[in-house]
């Protein structure tokens, strides 16, 4: 047996937990943070309504585009070399963004925090996959991980109202600097890699190109769907473009030597159905945010702080869904027993939020919605999140990892443009129908916020049908069995090329 069999856990692990979750809630919250923002600093730096978009586009298109290359890099340089240099160009990256002074450095700074973002994002998860080996102590690990990555969009919300509102939205980017420094510091002394865990194959230049553009134009096409249609020609020309090129680079992947995405990555069924399965979920609850946000907003008048607070209830059912029930539970049952049930209660609580009305009570119908959306989202998410990178070659654990967050980046391009345009058309329709019944101003006014909540409502019913199909999927594609209680030494699919071994846990079927 090798030395790195024996290898004892390292005793920083839990210390370097703290630092790994620190670093994915900074770039969790700073997905929703910077929405809370828009509309003041769309003002202050005279940013059209047509560009507005490109806030959000330019993070979504650098980081998901470049998530595979990045998770790639992490294997290559080792995790925590490229965690730490995530961490420090995410904080020039914020920085620029804070002191930005016209639009262009504003979408400059944003693609930047979208590079070293899909740098750091993989290389988190990664460490996590290889400094946590005995099966109990992973399900704690990925627990904390998988309650920090539900809560931190909400998080971002309070945070978010709370520095727009009493400082000024330049502070939505500057709050990333001292998690990032903190993150580093502590990282760079704690972190101590297993040893012989790197990939040295050179990289597949080929591969890297294509994922690269694919994803781009996958992104770029749905979030140019929602602000110019599904009928544009150049959105249309995006998808077709992104299907050829997709295609061309599984098959690039099946032929060289060295792949930038090893096929048994995807191909084997466990991580098929989880990467397939968490996308979709997180195409239903992006929407969700979303339209909730508009409805406390809007249609409630709450204003950025209470609407932060108000989504609570939810960061809650996460925590403890994730923390208490997959914890607890996942060393004992087979994790499709976890995921399915999961997003099945996540969607009777969107099915509650189709009962909106105007006039509905926060109380009686959003709050019981928001905990069983929390409590099942955060009981599925973590079993996925450590399934998703359990029994990979330690070489391809950054990659691993990088396709987790590439199903949950473009899940939400997805579900941010589809939930959109139905919920708009709805919209639309709704009021053209009703309009000319309305003779006063605030009948009018009326028939415009009926309208609005009618669009929402419209919109949860197809996000209920993509977390039950969520559901499903997870039931029957994921097969694993209950993990095996001790970290053995892995054999196949668990040793490195080099034949030495390294200690995984190994998954009963």
């Amino acid at each position: 047996m090798s030395q790195a069999a024996v290898q004892a856990p390292d005793s920083n692990r839990w210390k370097a937990l703290f630092f790994i979750a620190l670093a994915q809630l900074m770039v969790v919250l700073d997905a929703t943070i910077v929405n809370i923002a828009l509309p003041s600093a769309q003002q202050d730096l005279g940013i059209s309504d047509g560009n507005r978009q490109w806030v959000v586009t330019a993070y979504a298109l650098a980081f998901g585009g470049l998530l595979l290359f990045g998770g790639r890099i992490a294997d290559l340089w080792g995790r925590k070399n490229a965690f730490v240099v995530g961490l420090v160009g995410f904080a020039g990256a914020s920085a620029l963004g804070g002191a930005a002074t016209n639009e262009a450095m504003m979408f400059g700074a944003r693609a930047l925090q979208g590079v070293f973002g899909a740098l750091l994002a993989p290389a988190a998860l990664s460490l996590l996959a290889v400094m946590f080996t005995d099966a109990k102590e992973r399900a704690k690990a990925f627990g904390i991980y998988g309650a920090i990555a539900g809560a931190g969009g909400a998080v971002g919300l309070i945070l978010g109202g709370f520095l727009t509102e009493y400082l000024d939205w330049r502070w939505t980017f500057f709050v990333n600097i001292p998690f990032a420094v903190l993150a580093a510091a502590g990282a760079w002394f704690v972190i101590r890699e297993p040893e012989g865990a790197r990939n040295r194959n050179p990289l597949d230049i080929p591969g890297v190109l294509l994922s690269t553009l694919g994803l781009v134009a996958l992104v770029y096409g749905f979030t140019r769907a929602e602000s110019e249609g599904w009928g544009d020609s150049v959105t249309i020309g995006m998808f077709v473009a992104s299907g050829v090129l997709l295609a061309t680079f599984v098959l690039v992947e099946a032929k060289v030597k060295a792949p930038l995405l090893p096929l048994r990555v995807i191909t084997d069924r466990n991580r098929g159905g989880i990467y397939l399965s968490l996308g979709l979920a997180i195409i239903g609850m992006f929407g969700l945010f979303l339209f909730l946000t508009y409805y406390l907003q809007i249609v409630k008048g709450y204003s950025p702080v209470k609407t932060g607070f108000a989504f609570l209830p939810m960061i809650a059912g996460m925590i403890v869904g994730s923390t208490q029930i997959g914890t607890r539970l996942m060393t004992r049952v087979a994790p499709r027993l976890l995921m399915g049930p999961g997003f099945l209660v996540a969607a009777v609580g969107m099915l509650l939020l189709t009962q909106m009305k105007i006039d509905s009570s926060y109380a009686a119908l959003l709050l019981p919605a928001m905990v069983l959306l929390g409590l099942g989202m955060g009981t599925a998410f973590m079993p996925a999140m450590s399934l998703a990178t359990q029994g990979v070659r330690p070489q391809d654990a950054g990659v691993a990892s990088a396709m987790v967050n590439t199903s949950q980046q473009v899940g939400g391009a997805i579900g941010t443009a589809l939930l959109n345009t139905i919920a708009a058309s709805a919209t639309t329709s709704y009021i053209a129908d009703h309009i000319a019944g309305a003779s006063s101003r605030t009948q009018q006014q009326l028939v415009q916020l009926e309208g609005m909540v009618h669009g929402y409502t419209n919109a949860i019913w197809f996000a209920v049908g993509i977390l039950v199909l969520s559901g499903i999927i997870a039931l029957t594609f994921v097969n694993a069995g209950k993990p095996d209680m001790s970290a053995v030494t892995g054999s196949g699919e668990g040793s490195d090329e080099d034949g030495a071994e390294i200690a995984v846990p190994v998954v009963a079927h």
